[in-house]
């Protein structure tokens, strides 16, 4: 991959990051509510998620499964379940889950993790923009596992810098808000954003329909 080749996708990368997506939501949802030293566990799920699935279209997989109906039907309604079902959680959360705290919020950094892997991997929209994306940026001339490896890693970095500027906001403007009612409607807001990206990736088709 040329220099010039490489600048060009670096670039996309930031705006395909700064995009806002279920992966901005759930950043900004974790910092609201675990911080963001906790949030980072989120952004690592998202990270594997983002890894395993360029690995998967490199692999030539991805075409399979953005193509075969049945396949890309399974992970679109999974991610728009799950989606609906972190709705479900945000909006019934206790304020005291928001509260600012100094001491670490009692959710295990694993189950961090696989929710940040799943809100990624649950999005069969991602692995069709991937398709789409990363061709352009391919020299066939050179080598392909290089040039995906090099791709990868510069998404992954790009991703991890916004992710982590998204859950650093949140977290600041949690230390702002003082009351339950404050409190309250950051939870139903962040409920409503996760529904609208469940209704958004209910709307996906495959490629062609």
């Amino acid at each position: 991959m040329s220099w010039q080749l490489w600048s060009a996708f670096f670039l996309a990368c930031w705006i395909i990051s700064f995009s806002p997506g279920a992966g901005a939501i759930a950043s900004m949802s974790t910092g609201l509510n675990h911080g963001l030293r906790h949030g980072l566990w989120n952004i690592l799920g998202l990270q594997i998620a983002l890894a395993v699935q360029v690995t998967i279209v490199a692999a030539g997989v991805g075409v399979l499964l953005t193509t075969t109906s049945w396949a890309f039907s399974l992970i679109k309604w999974f991610g728009v379940g799950y989606l609906l079902y972190l709705a479900w959680q945000q909006w019934r959360a206790p304020v005291k889950l928001i509260q600012i705290e100094t001491r670490a919020p009692d959710v295990p950094p694993h189950k961090l993790v696989l929710r940040g892997f799943l809100v990624n991997m649950s999005n069969p929209k991602a692995m069709v923009f991937l398709l789409a994306v990363l061709p352009q940026f391919i020299d066939p001339r050179g080598p392909l596992t290089q040039q995906y490896v090099v791709m990868g890693i510069t998404m992954t970095v790009v991703d991890v810098i916004v992710m982590s500027g998204y859950t650093w906001l949140a977290a600041k403007i949690l230390r702002l808000m003082h009351t339950a009612r404050q409190q309250k409607m950051l939870n139903r807001g962040f409920a409503g954003l996760f529904t609208l990206a469940a209704g958004l990736l209910s709307l996906v088709h495959q490629a062609g329909k």
